[in-house]
């Protein structure tokens, strides 16, 4: 497996010094493509149930926002209930994408829920563990990276539940 190239992102730069194994998954992006996941999937060659979307949510019962992750695969899509209920809140709604980018560090599309500028909370939904091995955004439109789940997990410290549907 690939390591870091020239040209890293905090996500590849991440995986390389946790020495996680990792497989860079270039692409052309199309931008006028609105579904990053399946749009990745599709050119990569790969089923979408093994290629994995990070959304960032905000938890907070008040006005200021408290955010978290949720790793699904592209092919299903965010269960709110399921991903508050696995951080122990009362509710998740989408976060804004303009708070999503500016936390993550990363453009839409692009998020990774490796080498974010802030760590959030993360939560993988537990069908990562049925593949070997799993994709997820590399840290830009155009490239994924192919990891362990087991890795992804555990580089996050993210909670495994059932959060797609």
């Amino acid at each position: 497996m690939a390591k870091k190239a020239s040209g890293g992102t905090p996500a590849t730069d991440a995986l390389s010094a946790a020495g996680v194994p990792f497989t860079l998954r270039p692409y052309d992006h199309d931008p006028r493509a609105t579904s990053y996941g399946l749009e990745a999937a599709e050119a990569l060659g790969f089923p979408p149930e093994q290629v994995f979307k990070t959304l960032v949510v905000d938890v907070a019962t008040s006005g200021r926002p408290v955010l978290a992750v949720g790793v699904v695969p592209v092919s299903g899509q965010l269960d709110l209930k399921a991903v508050a209920a696995a951080l122990g809140a009362k509710k998740a709604v989408m976060a804004d994408p303009a708070v999503a980018s500016r936390s993550s560090g990363y453009v839409v599309g692009g998020i990774s829920p490796i080498g974010q500028r802030t760590p959030l909370p993360t939560v993988v939904d537990a069908s990562a563990l049925l593949h070997e091995t799993v994709l997820v955004s590399g840290g830009r439109r155009g490239l994924d990276v192919e990891l362990s789940p087991h890795d992804l997990v555990a580089l996050t410290g993210a909670t495994l539940a059932e959060i797609s549907r």
